[in-house]
């Protein structure tokens, strides 16, 4: 099976940037792609580079809303699953959100961003909300499919989760900056979880320049043996493509090994939970 990454950047024009990511679902399902993601907040500028105004909770969507509802169409005019990242707003509250459209147009859900970050031009804790959707995986025309947006990818509580509830295949909307964290280490941490979890890792992240931050690109696709199977360039527009065979999953030696011999009645009073 053939995935897209949608690695491109955006501008402060939101129509604009929904309209280019509808022409890169296009040609990515022309060439080939049964699943086509995207990065975090991919359609609008990244918001948190600087501290939340009044307005923080006027720039966030309902989901569903008018950017769901477009590639709803779009998913159900090519046949394919779309895993996007948005700045939603639930009545008073805002999250990190990405909402999974299957390949006939179906909204399956929306996973939010769990742990909310704030630091220098990551000032978050003041736009979302800690997200309440647990760590749901959802079964698509392109396999079991989790969400690790962002900084939960940092937790591997969460990561872990994802493979207990089943995810063959986990995407990783990110916002990552270039000379945010030491060369290599976006990939050497998720060709970790990759491993430790036995499914296929997706990281989509966020390209060019903006307010205080100039995004990497850089997105990458890991297999469960946490060997990297395909990557793009750093801060170029591009799509990329990369064929994941699912089979691989069940002969993992996390699935045949780590998940099986897992003690979870002895974890939660070794971190303090009980």
């Amino acid at each position: 099976m053939k995935i897209a990454l949608v690695q491109q950047p955006a501008t402060p024009d939101k129509n604009a940037n929904v309209r280019r990511g509808l022409e890169a679902v296009a040609s990515a399902a022309k060439a080939g792609a049964k699943l086509v993601c995207f990065a975090e907040l991919a359609f609008e500028p990244f918001y948190p580079q600087k501290p939340a105004g009044s307005d923080a909770l006027d720039l966030a969507e309902p989901v569903p809303g008018p950017t769901t509802e477009a590639f709803c169409e779009k998913a159900r005019e090519h046949g394919v699953v779309i895993v996007l990242n948005l700045y939603e707003r639930d009545g008073e509250h805002a999250y990190d959100t990405s909402p999974v459209i299957d390949a006939d147009g179906t909204l399956l859900g929306k996973t939010r961003m769990v742990h909310i970050t704030d630091y220098p031009c990551f000032h978050e804790q003041g736009y979302y909300t800690p997200g309440d959707t647990g760590a749901p995986v959802y079964q698509t025309a392109a396999g079991k499919i989790g969400v690790s947006i962002c900084y939960d990818r940092h937790y591997p509580e969460y990561m872990r989760a994802l493979a207990v509830n089943g995810a063959e295949l986990v995407i990783v909307p990110q916002a990552g900056a270039v000379g945010e964290w030491p060369e290599g280490l976006y990939q050497a941490e998720m060709r970790v979880a990759a491993f430790q979890n036995g499914y296929y890792v997706a990281l989509c992240n966020r390209v060019g320049k903006e307010e205080c931050l100039t995004f990497g690109g850089e997105s990458f696709v890991c297999d469960p043996q946490g060997i990297v199977s395909a990557s793009a360039k750093e801060l170029e527009e591009t799509i990329l493509f990369a064929d994941v065979e699912l089979s691989a999953v069940n002969e993992s030696h996390a699935r045949k090994l780590f998940l099986r011999d897992r003690r979870p009645e002895l974890y939660g009073s070794w971190l303090g939970n009980e």
